[in-house]
């Protein structure tokens, strides 16, 4: 088949010593006869048409890269990316994260480098439209050029896949430090727009729902994380006061009938990632993931990764486990491919096609 998904990590283990456990990643924790098994639909996923649309770029690091920045430091793929590793809370997450990928994002020509192997990865799985975010605090710590980091993660994309790129702001990251940046990247001509980032517990400050609209005045798309770690009231909240119809995770929304409700009716779309979820607490098991009651209900979701590096896992793992573990039906998985170019900030005829192109693999069921 040629495509990165049947290499996907399938055979790829990633042994240490004789008293650690063998890295094997998420989804092919299977036996032979299951994994013969599964590879004709494996190879379905592959080929289908997809987006990526809950992508952090610092999280999204080649492991291969940081190996070989410092074999001493790193010299297997971490812990997390084992199945059944669970991260205690989301300041355990965050700190391995930024001690991995901060070793090697100091430069823009750092991001380019690291952008170009993870595109390529993308348009191996069939991906044709990416949205991806980088961290202010790049700016606001490491004294990086955000403009100049934008423009290199931009010019890493290759023909054939589309990349709109979001600057990530932490609930408290404008100050002093930022001030001057965050007013000055809207009108960043490569910037797509603005997300929310960080710990959800943190309460929403005066500038965010100011900043979110000037975006917006300025022809940036603005979404948020949010129904994470915090209940269906935090994603009202996003909604309601921050004017957002793109939800970053938007999981414990469904604790909330009615609120579940009025996002279908207003076209708000969550961008879900089933493995971090489980990885990180959100969600218990795959097999009881929320992303069944959000789809079922009628809310538009997407599928994603979030951050491979400290989860190991794929794009391509992520609709094969909601298969597998969850229960989703092939025509589901096309369907969620679907709201992927529904939501993609591209040219409509150009989302008439491609929906017309997975149109067709319903048909072929």
């Amino acid at each position: 088949m040629g495509s990165y998904a049947l290499e996907l990590h399938v055979l790829f283990t990633w042994a240490t010593t004789s008293k650690t456990k063998t890295f094997i990643p998420y989804s092919w924790q299977l036996s032979m006869s299951a994994y013969e098994h599964t590879l004709p639909f494996a190879a379905f996923l592959a080929n289908l048409p997809k987006t990526e649309t809950h992508l952090h770029i610092e999280g999204a690091l080649p492991w291969h890269l940081l190996h070989a920045l410092d074999a001493v430091k790193f010299p297997h793929p971490p812990a997390s990316w084992h199945p059944e590793y669970r991260f205690r809370d989301f300041d355990h997450f965050e700190s391995e994260l930024l001690a991995m990928a901060f070793g090697w994002y100091t430069s823009p020509e750092r991001y380019h480098e690291a952008a170009k192997l993870i595109f390529a990865r993308h348009l191996a799985q069939n991906v044709r439209y990416v949205e991806t975010s980088f961290a202010s605090g790049v700016v606001e710590f490491g004294g990086l050029d955000g403009h100049a980091i934008v423009k290199a993660i931009k010019s890493a994309a290759p023909a054939g896949l589309t990349v709109k790129v979001f600057c990530g702001i932490h609930h408290n990251g404008y100050n002093e430090r930022t001030r001057d940046f965050l007013e000055d990247c809207i009108h960043w001509p490569e910037l797509d727009g603005l997300d929310l980032h960080g710990t959800e517990s943190m309460p929403l400050e005066d500038w965010t729902a100011r900043l979110w609209q000037k975006a917006r005045d300025a022809g940036k798309f603005t979404k948020a994380h949010a129904g994470e770690f915090c209940g269906p009231e935090f994603v009202r909240q996003v909604i309601h006061e921050l004017g957002v119809r793109r939800i970053e995770h938007g999981v414990r929304a469904a604790e909330d009938s009615a609120l579940l409700a009025e996002m279908a009716a207003l076209g708000v779309a969550c961008d879900v990632c089933p493995i971090s979820n489980v990885k990180l607490g959100p969600t218990r098991s795959l097999a009881t993931h929320q992303i069944r009651l959000l789809h079922d209900a009628g809310v538009v979701c997407t599928v994603n990764t979030d951050d491979p590096l400290s989860f190991g896992n794929t794009l391509t793992e992520e609709y094969l486990a909601l298969h597998r573990e969850a229960a989703f039906t092939r025509n589901e998985l096309v369907a969620l491919a679907k709201n992927g170019f529904k939501v993609a900030m591209i040219p409509d005829n150009d989302r008439q096609r491609v929906l017309g192109e997975l149109d067709e693999w319903v048909a072929k069921e």
